[in-house]
């Protein structure tokens, strides 16, 4: 089953497709916006499972790139600044890395496969 898999292609519309890459690459400006948005217009909607697991996905991820960031300023805050010269870059790695996932990610998406982010608390089932 795909649900079980997660890079097994599915039968999913090609509009469920582009909204699924849509959503990865939100990610970019928005964080977790627009994975959020999708999931809950699509979450009851059985016809909509492919696009509904790709939200929760990209929404996962986003919820975990968020945590981290929140943690990275609170310990420079602690810190009184000192870890900055540690965190600043470590953000800005972070957020190359993510990007590199979101573009992986809408692609796999757009062609109907599941893609599971390498890291990510999976927060929303």
């Amino acid at each position: 089953m795909n649900d079980i898999n997660p890079g097994a292609s599915t039968d999913a519309s090609s509009d469920d497709r582009t909204v699924a890459l849509l959503t990865h690459l939100s990610g970019i400006l928005f964080n977790f916006v627009v994975p959020l948005i999708v999931w809950l217009i699509n979450k009851d909607k059985a016809e909509k499972a492919f696009l509904n697991d790709q939200a929760k996905e990209a929404l996962n991820f986003n919820l975990t790139l968020l945590a981290i960031y929140i943690v990275l300023q609170v310990l420079t805050a602690i810190t009184l600044g000192l870890l900055g010269l540690l965190t600043v870059p470590l953000m800005f790695l972070l957020w190359i890395v993510s990007v590199v996932f979101y573009i992986i990610a809408g692609i796999k998406a757009n062609n109907g496969e599941r893609y599971r982010y390498p890291f990510a608390f999976r927060l929303i089932k």
